[in-house]
């Protein structure tokens, strides 16, 4: 694994390939807590520290089911490893940021089936990462997450002082922003295929 792969991946799984923008995994989050920054990245956080410790726990359970024949339990796995991470999560922020916990409302559970977090787990195996470069991909997959929810939250916080027509306030105006951030990011595919092409 070399400096130069890692540098790739992570920039790739950042820009090129983030699962919110790109793969649009991860929408119901990206939607509904991101009207505020502070939530928007308190929520990333959430999502970044259970997609790294679900990758780092599942990664040795693959492989084991992998060598037994029991590949076809992946997904069960996957999921119940993550819902436990998410309670987990939701526990030490109900006991130390209860802020922070009262501002993610429902969404905190939600990341139990954020298909963002299950989507790089099973992705990492089947792009055959090694376990190095499957927690490089996932951070750079949680960072690509936390940007897209930032400039999101950005975009929202300024649409709310708009003046929108009345037939695009609300979800329209929403949507329509979600496609432009989306579109947004497409310049960088030339970029990252320009200096590892």
């Amino acid at each position: 694994m070399t400096s130069t792969q890692i540098f790739s991946v992570l920039l790739t799984a950042i820009l090129t390939e983030n699962f919110v923008l790109s793969k649009f995994l991860g929408i119901c989050p990206f939607l509904g807590v991101s009207k505020k920054v502070n939530t928007a990245m308190g929520m990333s956080v959430a999502v970044i520290f259970v997609m790294l410790i679900s990758t780092a726990v599942t990664f040795p359970i693959n492989t084991f089911l992998q060598n037994n024949d029991l590949g076809y339990l992946q997904t069960i796995v996957c999921i119940l490893v993550i819902a436990a991470l998410v309670q987990l999560v939701e526990i030490v922020l109900k006991k130390y940021i209860k802020s922070l916990y009262n501002a993610l409302g429902i969404y905190l559970p939600l990341i139990t089936t954020n298909c963002a977090v299950l989507g790089v787990v099973l992705l990492n195996f089947d792009n055959g990462y090694s376990f190095g470069l499957s927690m490089v991909n996932t951070l750079g997959a949680g960072i690509g997450f936390m940007v897209a929810m930032l400039i999101f939250a950005g975009v929202r916080s300024r649409l709310e002082t708009a003046d929108i027509p009345e037939g695009l306030k609300g979800l329209p105006s929403t949507l329509i922003a979600a496609s432009l951030t989306s579109v947004s990011f497409l310049g960088f595919s030339g970029v990252i295929d320009g200096i590892f092409g």
